[in-house]
């Protein structure tokens, strides 16, 4: 390689790699038959200025020191007597079984919902009709939550593993080639059941198991280690390590583990709302009238601090959907999402205000379980069973939650269940609900236009991560009491998204590879 450039594009020439190299002779001054490949390593959209651009992060190769394309599917031949039990098929389980495969060591993997075809006839059910199967939903079920969730690929979590080969490995089995140098790459929720089931046909062709409608439900324990699990409350099955991945929503897992004595901790979270606009005003107020047409649905990530307290955007999903995300029957929970085209037009976001155990002084009999118990109520006060679809999502003009004042009615929105016209202070804590509403008028001050009459609020959003983490040993990553679980993803309290989810799978079968391999 000879260097690494940085350079901006204008974006009419983003894809054309005859303008980049010629671009990238100039600037890095030679000529164009010095540059044998070039890879591009990260592109990003820059609208700080008026007329936006992109900004190209580029390796540059000349002669022979050319660049070398690795590959990841280096499978082998599972080892029926080595092998190693994942409850959940969400990205940690999916690519901590992957990783085993690379020495041979089988994963037999149990999820409670349906693979991920079949997860869709549930959702239509919940939609069309408010009616939530409790183990297949838009958080359970093969994939994970983030199957349904617009497949976003961001992730900060650099320093724990290779990101680019978690973003390899979806492309290798069907993903746009794009998310490997896009700053914001998501995947689709169109794309990724087809990329989803490919993996789970190599898991199956080099040997594992996959097993759906298969439910955790005990576990038996002696000397601090999982001798034996419980799937469906009868079938009982013996194991030497077990890899726990089972998502933020799986709230029974922490009631079974607490039943057997396993330590819990509880953790910071968030709680708020979903704000929708529509996604020309969005284009607009990123960037200006001019470009608003020509370039792709535009993100937004703002951040503010009211009364100690973060309020944040989170989960942003342009050219996207709102979608009922509850797991149990008289709870409202709501997340978004977009297909790969981002078409929709609408754009919306996850806006929530951190709690930590300062704000749960209501619920300190609960101990560790107080922020879970918190969440299971303010859930349920969300939720409104006098209308015909009881996954109907109570909603405010955006001006008016601003406002302290009733909506006379609501703007339109891509939440097919519907909506009901609610003050959603009176259904928040007040220190929660005010620090919602200085945070948007905190980021009005900054981005002019973001609050506005076209848009509502719309509750809730409660599920950006698990109020409960299960702890383990830093290093080997196994729980601290119990040495052959190995609790991972976001259900754990270890990750927040599809990319660190899987990091943070692969790293734990790391850890049992040495240990089966040693043995």
């Amino acid at each position: 390689m000879i260097k690494n450039i940085e350079l901006y594009i204008p974006i009419e020439y983003r894809d054309d790699l005859v303008f980049i190299k010629k671009s990238i002779a100039r600037s890095a001054k030679i000529s164009l038959e010095e540059i044998s490949n070039i890879e591009i390593v990260k592109r990003s959209l820059d609208c700080r200025s008026k007329v936006p651009k992109y900004l190209f992060n580029i390796n540059i190769y000349s002669g022979q020191d050319n660049l070398i394309e690795e590959n990841y599917n280096n499978y082998k031949e599972c080892d029926p007597n080595k092998v190693v039990h994942i409850v959940g098929a969400g990205p940690a389980g999916y690519f901590a079984a992957l990783e085993l495969m690379r020495n041979g060591i089988k994963p037999i993997i149990y999820e409670r919902g349906k693979d991920v075809r079949n997860r869709r006839f549930d959702l239509k059910q919940i939609m069309q009709k408010g009616l939530i199967n409790p183990n297949s939903n838009y958080c359970f079920g093969e994939g994970g939550a983030g199957t349904f969730s617009d497949g976003k690929l961001y992730t900060r979590s650099l320093k724990r593993g290779n990101v680019k080969k978690i973003l390899k490995i979806f492309v290798e089995n069907g993903a746009d080639p794009d998310i490997l140098v896009d700053s914001q790459a998501h995947i689709g929720s169109d794309k990724l059941p087809d990329i989803i089931s490919e993996i789970r046909n190599t898991i199956l062709k080099f040997g594992g198991e996959v097993h759906f409608n298969s439910k955790l439900t005990n576990l038996t324990i002696k000397n601090s280690i999982i001798t034996e699990i419980e799937i469906n409350n009868e079938q009982i099955i013996e194991i030497k390590n077990l890899i726990l991945a089972t998502g933020h929503s799986a709230k029974d897992i922490y009631y079974l583990l607490d039943k057997n004595n396993v330590k819990l901790e509880s953790k910071d979270f968030a709680i708020g709302f979903r704000i929708e606009h529509y996604q020309e005003h969005i284009n607009e107020l990123q960037y200006g009238k001019k470009f608003a047409k020509i370039l792709p649905p535009a993100s937004y990530k703002f951040v503010s601090q009211v009364n100690d307290k973060g309020v944040y955007s989170f989960c942003m999903c342009p050219g996207g959907i709102i979608v009922p995300s509850s797991t149990s029957p008289k709870e409202l929970v709501v997340n978004g999402m977009s297909m790969h085209s981002r078409n929709s037009k609408f754009a919306n976001s996850g806006f929530v205000c951190s709690v930590n155990n300062a704000d749960l002084v209501e619920y300190t009999q609960y101990k560790e379980f107080a922020g879970l118990k918190f969440q299971e109520d303010i859930e349920s006060s969300f939720y409104f069973d006098i209308y015909e679809n009881f996954m109907k999502a109570p909603a405010q003009r955006t001006i008016d939650f601003v406002n302290n004042k009733e909506s006379n009615s609501l703007e339109k929105s891509s939440y097919i269940p519907g909506l009901i016209n609610i003050r959603l202070d009176t259904l928040f804590p007040k220190l929660i609900s005010e620090s919602l509403r200085v945070g948007l008028i905190n980021i009005n001050q900054k981005k002019k236009g973001f609050i506005c009459n076209e848009s509502n609020v719309i509750g809730l959003e409660s599920r950006t991560s698990s109020p409960l983490r299960i702890p383990r040993e830093k290093e080997l990553m196994h729980h601290i009491q119990i040495k052959n679980l190995y609790p991972v993803g976001e259900g754990a309290g270890y990750s927040g998204g599809i990319v660190s989810s899987a990091i943070d799978g692969e790293n734990a079968a790391k850890i049992i590879n040495t240990k089966i391999n040693n043995q």
